[in-house]
């Protein structure tokens, strides 16, 4: 009998979690809503196209959101402070940074968006014949600039990992980081600066921030002498720094060195 009175609070709570949740959702999109409208109704004056699938998928995106977040503080955040307090109490450095590199190159190797813009790349490089136009050149492109974006997150979230056990500060490692890029960016072949730069933006996906950030929390809530708020965050920074480097490092070693200055 207690048994399904806790299950029926914990299911009305959920409940009425997700209907908080939906009505943030609508009122986090309206402004998006607002503004489309707007242009198409006054600044167009155009009725929209098919207006009822457009209701219908405003409608869907709402509801996505709201399971989005739901799922988010149920499931992500919660087993990725689980895990960084359980590595940190097993106490083995190793295997804590193997979970880091492997997380972050599994989520980042198979994220949509950065399998479409190394093929668009792939393609364009193709077309402007910087590289061989066959079908097997453009495949082996476009993998291998996945493959150096993957393993450069993967190893991004490992030294975040570092930086919260030795207490660096994380403006220092940006700073620098963003210099090398620069550095890199006056001697790196001219084609592949801008897919650099794009690579470091497509790598936050909706499943790396919530898992690296839970992850980077959690560790600096376990550890003595850290604050959660000032070591526990940063982490994302790398993984948007790190494929910059690598993707010019890519590029230079695929193409040559190419002084742009």
């Amino acid at each position: 009998m207690q048994q399904e009175t806790e299950r029926g609070y914990l299911i009305l709570t959920v409940i009425g979690s997700m209907f908080r949740k939906l009505k943030e959702a609508g009122r986090d999109l309206l402004p998006v809503i607002l503004v489309i409208t707007v242009f198409q109704l006054a600044v167009l004056r155009q009725p929209f196209p098919e207006l009822f699938e457009v209701i219908v998928g405003v409608v869907l995106v709402i509801i996505g959101l709201m399971l989005f977040v739901q799922g988010l503080e149920m499931g992500l955040f919660p087993i990725g402070e689980a895990l960084a307090i359980a590595f940190a109490r097993k106490g083995s450095l190793v295997w804590l940074l193997i979970f880091g590199f492997g997380l972050g190159f599994s989520t980042t190797v198979a994220e949509p968006a950065l399998i479409a813009i190394t093929q668009e790349a792939a393609k364009v490089a193709a077309q402007g014949n910087t590289i061989s136009p066959g079908e097997s050149a453009m495949a082996s492109y476009a993998l291998g600039l996945r493959l150096t974006v993957a393993v450069s997150v993967g190893l991004a979230i490992a030294i975040g990992i570092i930086r919260i056990l030795r207490g660096w500060p994380v403006h220092y490692l940006i700073i620098s980081g963003y210099v090398i890029v620069i550095l890199m960016t006056l001697i790196a072949p001219k084609e592949i600066v801008g897919i650099a730069y794009d690579s470091g933006g497509v790598t936050t996906s909706t499943v790396t921030v919530p898992l690296v950030t839970a992850l980077g929390v959690g560790l600096a809530s376990t550890i003595q002498g850290r604050n959660p708020m000032v070591d526990g965050f940063g982490m994302i920074a790398f993984a948007s720094l790190f494929p910059m480097i690598f993707v010019l490092g890519f590029g230079m070693v695929l193409f040559g060195v190419q002084i742009s200055w």
